[in-house]
């Protein structure tokens, strides 16, 4: 468990810092590129400034005006096309052009540059050669000041020019890739380049882009895929740039990586676990083998075990010790017990010793049971009349007859010199009633060498319905007894529940 967490923690840990790096980087990445497209979009604008200026020293000299567009043209690759209107009119193209020149220009750039009259950089729109274009231009003016014309370039988004050429310098590798858009939220370059000119909604990149903002975010692009963005502002013509690898892309690294480790890790991991299986048996072997000694105790040959067993450990070995120590007390205790004998010695019954050991286990484990206190009539009588041997052999014969009466799990105790207990358990008042009737007839009816027959006196109390306390229980019986003594001897008596 301490293992997988510590891998998990590391995965995550190591998740969050690849996210934030390549967001980062994707951030920076497009920071530079916004940087580097107004450069080119100022770059551009000076260029034609400049051809402007040009033009304004001769604008009635079409050899110049040709020459000038010509220039421009080829002499980078800013533009796709360059255009002079002067007066409405188209007058001057490169490429030559000769379906436009002389007419009024009628697209949206120009209308753009004739209605501003001030250096430009257009929305994306449909040129009259059905490209997608955007315009750039710069105004010229008279000696006067007023206002003449423009001197523009197109650059056609779906074919390559110096802006595409600058955007397409991205690394495109694990999905990563760039996408440009305009005020208007439309593509004007994406490395699809049949996306260029869509329209972009409900993406909270975009919009904070346009905004001014630059920054970077996780966000879900228009299929819904998950993707770390950075993004910066084209400033001077309200564009946004941004940078963007997908998040699935990103993690693979990470998971290839975490197969390798996990692979590496594995065998340096099983040998951990078998030594630590190998060290938690040394340690815990000796233990078990107390354990499994413990209720054996009272065993000599586990007794031996017990010795032999091998505690390397301290805490084991001290362990070992206390239980040797119980088990030298327990057979002390066993002896002494062994000594005094459970048993009535003249008739065989349980002594009270016994009865107490037994009665204890009901009561543990809450068997109800009732008590029969038995007491011989007169038998002081049959001590002075025939003697006390006589008077033995009436005890043992009565032991007998009870035991003939009672069953199996029953408990036949002598306390006394003539009273006896029968324990019933799992018996009621009225149940041991009936048991105690037939035992005081059974002993009504037999004969007792020398003496004939003899009649007993029983007293009935159950436990718990009398007390809890069976001490208490013994009272009872013991009140009811005297109470079968007084109304005549010879019956049996139940004790009141008082």
């Amino acid at each position: 468990m301490a293992l997988g967490s510590s891998f998990y923690l590391t995965y995550q840990v190591q998740k969050e810092q690849l996210i934030n790096y390549t967001l980062k980087s994707n951030y920076a990445y497009a920071n530079k590129l916004a940087s580097a497209t107004n450069n080119f979009l100022e770059s551009a604008l000076q260029q034609l400034a400049y051809s402007a200026k040009i033009i304004e020293a001769d604008l009635d000299n079409n050899v110049l005006l040709e020459k000038e567009v010509k220039r421009l043209h080829l002499q980078t690759n800013s533009f796709n096309s360059v255009v002079i209107n002067k007066n409405g009119i188209t007058v001057a193209t490169s490429p030559y052009l000769p379906n436009v020149l002389g007419v009024t220009s009628s697209s949206i750039g120009a209308q753009q540059a004739l209605a501003k009259k001030q250096p430009l950089v257009s929305y994306p729109y449909i040129s009259l050669e059905n490209n997608l274009v955007i315009f750039i231009s710069s105004p010229f003016f008279d000696k006067n000041g007023k206002y003449m014309g423009y001197i523009g370039g197109t650059l056609y988004l779906k074919e390559s020019n110096i802006l595409s050429e600058l955007l397409e310098q991205h690394y495109y590798s694990g999905g990563s890739y760039i996408y440009v858009v305009d005020a208007n939220k439309k593509l004007i370059y994406h490395p699809d380049s049949k996306r260029i000119g869509e329209q972009v909604n409900n993406n909270s990149v975009i919009t904070a882009v346009l905004s001014g903002s630059l920054g970077k975010e996780l966000v879900k692009n228009s299929d819904n895929i998950s993707m770390l963005a950075g993004y910066a502002p084209v400033e001077i013509a309200n564009w946004g740039i941004v940078a963007q690898r997908p998040l699935k892309d990103t993690l693979a690294y990470l998971d290839v990586l975490g197969i390798e480790i996990f692979k590496r890790i594995t065998p340096l991991v099983l040998m951990m676990l078998l030594a630590i299986a190998l060290l938690a048996h040394f340690i815990s072997r000796p233990l078990k083998l107390l354990a499994d000694s413990s209720h054996l105790l009272n065993d000599e040959n586990n007794v031996n075990k017990l010795k032999d067993i091998k505690s390397w450990y301290f805490e084991a070995q001290q362990l070992k010790a206390a239980m040797l120590e119980g088990v030298n007390t327990l057979q002390l205790q066993m002896g002494q017990l062994r000594q005094d004998a459970l048993t009535d010695p003249l008739t065989g019954a349980h002594n009270r010793r016994g009865l107490y050991l037994l009665l204890d286990k009901l009561i543990q484990k809450q068997i109800p049971f009732a008590v029969l206190e038995i007491d011989i009539d007169f038998f002081k009588r049959v001590n002075d009349t025939f003697g006390h041997d006589v008077g033995d052999e009436v005890l043992k014969t009565l032991t007998c007859v009870i035991k003939q009466v009672s069953r199996k799990d029953d408990i036949v105790a002598r306390t006394g010199g003539e009273e006896f207990l029968l324990i019933l358990p799992n018996e009621n008042s009225d149940s041991a009633f009936v048991i105690a009737e037939r035992l005081r007839n059974e002993v009504a009816n037999t004969p007792m060498a020398k003496v004939g027959c003899i009649n007993v006196s029983i007293g009935i109390a159950t436990w718990p319905q009398h007390s809890d306390d069976i001490d208490q229980v013994y009272k009872c019986a013991d009140k009811a007894l005297y109470h079968a003594k007084e109304t005549g001897r010879n019956k049996t008596v139940i004790a009141s529940l008082n």
